[in-house]
């Protein structure tokens, strides 16, 4: 990062900037536990999420035992119901980013987020962890904007904001995010200290990886 001047840094939300694990996996059981199905543990959790919250259901289900999804439409339903109050459970800044944040905005860099999460609960773990205000933008999935790996989120974000994408920086911790970096034309950093191993991520070549938050 140090090479070269970004003007715009944005920031996948579940194993990037904040951890949420608690809160999905705690989440996603309640959900389970309306059919009986067996729990899933926080490992697995890691490996489910990143696609929108209807992706993540179907491989909980399937690991859960229920491959044919018999109550896949339900478990939608349930599942955003519960999540609505149970989005903050035990969510917490990685240890660094806020630190990071704060170097970043003394540079005049800008800050956002762009998230598969639903938008409503993005909006709320980012301004219940750092506060109202605090990012320039905040976009998580809407049903008129194609989820990522689709870069257009990432367009609308630095368009909006004025910023050549040529100098915008996109950070994640998966392979989803990877592909929406290289997919937007932006510089992509993989941040191991999320959900996803250090392999999945060099696998799509990002210019950067970054073992723990810093400059």
């Amino acid at each position: 990062m140090k090479a070269r001047r970004y003007d715009l840094c944005m920031f996948d939300l579940d194993g990037t900037l904040i951890n949420t694990l608690e809160a999905l996996t705690y989440t996603t059981n309640l959900t389970l536990s309306a059919w009986g199905l067996r729990p899933i543990t926080v490992e697995e959790t890691k490996r489910i999420v990143g696609d929108g919250y209807k992706k993540q259901v179907e491989r909980a289900l399937r690991l859960a035992g229920d491959e044919e999804l018999t109550h896949y439409e339900e478990a939608l339903v349930r599942y955003m119901e519960l999540f609505d109050r149970h989005c903050m459970h035990r969510v917490e800044p990685y240890p660094g980013i806020r630190k990071l944040l704060e170097e970043l905005k003394k540079r005049g860099v800008r800050l956002a987020v762009f998230s598969n999460k639903p938008h409503a609960m993005t909006v709320r773990n980012i301004e219940g962890v750092f506060g109202e205000g605090y990012f320039d933008r905040i976009l998580g999935q809407k049903e008129e904007i194609p989820k990522k790996p689709a870069p257009d989120g990432a367009w609308m974000i630095a368009d909006g904001l004025g910023v050549d994408r040529r100098r915008c920086l996109y950070l994640g911790d998966t392979n989803t995010d990877m592909r929406t970096g290289k997919n937007a034309g932006f510089d992509t950093v993989g941040v191991t200290w999320g959900f996803r191993p250090r392999e999945e991520l060099l696998s799509f070549q990002p210019e950067f990886i970054a073992d723990a938050p810093g400059m």
